[in-house]
């Protein structure tokens, strides 16, 4: 058996042997040299950059929100205010299977449907990564056993947090209004003003009312926080901190008190009241009913309830003082009759006789009186005091809309009023040009027939109206209604004044004025439309009484109230200003389907008044008062409170 025998080189394996050490050795030395060179870039060239970023892992910037000024009315009782409490978030973006998280967290803390569609809103309106409550106000003993469990929540934690409490309820709803959750808008806003940074760490904006109006002055100013933190982004220590600086506590010419009565007294009835102070145009109360709880808005209204107001057909979220525009019936009447004086179509002395209606030169068609006999001689004194249609028929007639409109402008018909507060509408002080615009139709002499007694076309709100009126008791000085006092700065203590401002000086003629104001005077006394309101006060009270058609009735029919639905009745209107030779307040009130001015608005306005002037509380609220006051029955009239310094520290178809 042959066997080949491998011979072998030395020589030949030393050389394979030589040649593989110094690839190896070429491999180590380039492996070694790029990772030197990396090392050599990182070092040199990023240490920058890298180190940068190596410290944001450790320290992040924490805002922290600062606290919402609180708001006071004019003697210091709290209107809105905060209070602390735990909540429950999460942050969806870091915590999985939301749903399955928050079942599993309902196991622990007890959480509702309510709370669910709650959650679901604020994730709509949200971003992602953002921290959303799933629990608001948590118990000691929610606190305690989420504590125990909480390494099985990532993405979710006990955060404590300041709520906005509105302790007056749906009395002040409309004139406070409410902050709720910043949404994408707000965020738009926000960029678009710059003022996004300072909102960071923030959930909440003013979204209705004064917390709207003034969320500048009451947001405050963010502070930053430097925080270290672990590896798993668990604060350890705070490394730096710029505290934030609370928003400012604001004051205004409200008088709770008053506001109260106001709201009380008008009883289940829908409509506003407004009342100024003709001295500054501060707004003394303003009401619109019915109202709404402004708490449930601050965390996201849920479903059921905004429905429920959405809904109701009594429309509680329309704040009817600036919004609610209504025909201004007779209360329009001194007006007219100041345009009359003003422009030369009336003298005091002229009068007309009333046989109950009034007819167009050429037509049949009668405009009719509210007393079907009419009132016989008429003359301008006597049509305010018993509130004649005929007489302003006429007038109007002979006046022509356009200067009727012209001169009614000039009190503010058809204009803003320029109060502090969002969503005020215009109202509707009509022209030909605005009917042809509106209609693509001619103005017709009947129009303004029925013009001159605030029917027709004409609109207007209980805001304008109480300004129209504070024209009248102030001579022709008009203040803008406003509703903000002043504000005191949390951090210096220094307080700052709201000066009033004029919106209008007009030129009336001294003696026109005195004529509609004795005219306003009588319409309280005997024989005045407001007569029964007016009996017995103890000061001179300057009124009009008003009484507003809802629906149209055919020409020789009469109006029947029992045959009318109640919402097809009346609106009853009364304005008024007291005391008349020394105005201290300006009251407008409109009734929506009440029927009379003279029976249900001006006994709002009484009572409204005899409060502010005398300090009289009306009989049906006089137990809950003597019970807040301490069974103090001496209560000094508001309106010699008024010249008090802000408050550093709260205290707490016919018409007639």
């Amino acid at each position: 058996m042959a066997t080949s025998l491998r011979m072998v080189n030395p020589d030949e394996e030393l050389r394979r042997y030589n040649f593989r050490i110094k690839v190896a050795s070429g491999i180590v030395v380039a492996a070694f040299s790029v990772l030197f060179s990396r090392f050599v870039w990182l070092q040199l060239v990023e240490y920058d950059r890298y180190h940068a970023l190596a410290e944001n892992n450790r320290i992040s910037l924490m805002p922290n929100a600062p606290a919402r000024g609180i708001i006071y009315d004019r003697n210091g009782t709290v209107l809105a205010h905060n209070f602390a409490a735990y909540t429950l978030e999460i942050t969806p973006a870091k915590a999985g299977k939301l749903e399955d998280t928050i079942n599993r967290l309902s196991e622990i803390v007890s959480i509702d449907a309510g709370d669910r569609k709650r959650f679901k809103k604020l994730m709509a309106e949200s971003k992602n990564f953002e921290t959303l409550p799933i629990k608001l106000r948590l118990t000691e003993a929610e606190v305690a056993r989420f504590a125990v469990n909480s390494f099985r929540f990532p993405g979710v934690e006990v955060k404590a947090r300041l709520f906005r409490q509105y302790p007056m309820g749906d009395a002040f709803a409309h004139v406070i209004g409410y902050i709720g959750r910043i949404n994408q808008r707000d965020e738009d806003r926000l960029q678009a003003s710059g003022q996004a940074a300072n909102y960071r760490g923030s959930d909440h904006i003013g979204k209705a009312g004064v917390e709207e109006s003034y969320e500048t002055l009451l947001h405050g100013v963010t502070g930053i926080a430097q925080v270290e933190t672990d590896s798993g982004g668990r604060a350890v220590r705070v490394l730096a901190q710029t505290p934030p600086v609370a928003g400012n506590n604001v004051y205004l010419h409200l008088d709770a008190k008053l506001q109260e009565i106001a709201t009380n007294v008008f009883g289940p009835y829908r409509g506003a009241l407004v009342a100024l102070d003709p001295r500054n145009g501060g707004v003394l109360a303003l009401v619109s009913k019915p109202g709404y709880d402004p708490n449930l808005f601050v965390d996201g209204i849920d479903v059921t309830n905004w429905r429920a107001l959405n809904d109701s057909p009594d429309k509680p979220l329309v704040n009817r003082a600036l919004r609610g525009i209504y025909p201004p019936g007779s209360t329009i009447k001194p007006f007219m009759a100041l345009a009359g004086l003003e422009l030369g179509y009336r003298k005091p002395g002229d009068v007309i006789s009333d046989p109950g209606y009034y007819s167009l030169p050429g037509s049949s068609h009668r405009y009719r009186d509210w007393k079907k006999d009419g009132h016989g001689v008429v003359d301008l004194k006597k049509s305010v005091v018993i509130s004649c249609d005929t007489y302003y028929y006429r007038l109007a007639n002979e006046m022509g809309i356009e200067k009727m409109s012209g001169f009614l402008s000039q009190l503010g018909f058809g204009h803003k009023t320029g109060i502090d507060l969002d969503g005020e509408l215009t109202g509707l002080m009509p022209t030909p040009e605005w009917k042809q615009k509106r209609f693509k139709q001619q103005w017709w002499a009947g129009e303004t027939v029925i013009a001159g007694i605030g029917q027709g076309y004409t609109l207007a709100t209980p805001l304008q109206l109480a300004v129209a009126t504070m024209a009248v008791a102030n001579n022709g000085t008009v203040y803008q209604p406003q509703l903000l006092r002043g504000w005191r700065d949390t951090m210096t203590g220094r307080i700052t004044q709201n000066p009033p401002k004029i919106a209008a000086q007009l030129k009336l003629d001294p003696e026109h004025l005195r004529l509609v104001k004795e005219a306003m005077v009588d319409v309280t006394r005997p024989g005045g439309t407001a007569a029964g309101a007016g009996a017995g006060a103890e000061y001179l009270f300057a009124g009009k009484t008003g009484t507003a058609q809802v629906i149209g009735i055919k020409q020789g029919e009469r109006y029947n109230e029992s045959k009318v639905a109640a919402r097809h009745r009346d609106h009853a209107l009364f304005i008024s200003f007291a005391p008349a030779d020394d105005p201290k307040i300006v009251v407008a009130v409109m009734v929506e389907n009440g029927g009379h001015g003279g029976s249900t608005a001006a006994p709002i306005a009484r009572k409204v008044i005899d409060y502010w002037l005398l300090g009289k509380i009306p009989e049906a609220l006089k137990e809950d008062a003597a019970a807040e006051s301490g069974e103090n029955e001496d209560v000094p009239p508001p309106a010699e409170q008024a010249t008090q310094a802000l408050r550093t520290t709260p205290a707490a178809r016919t018409t007639r």
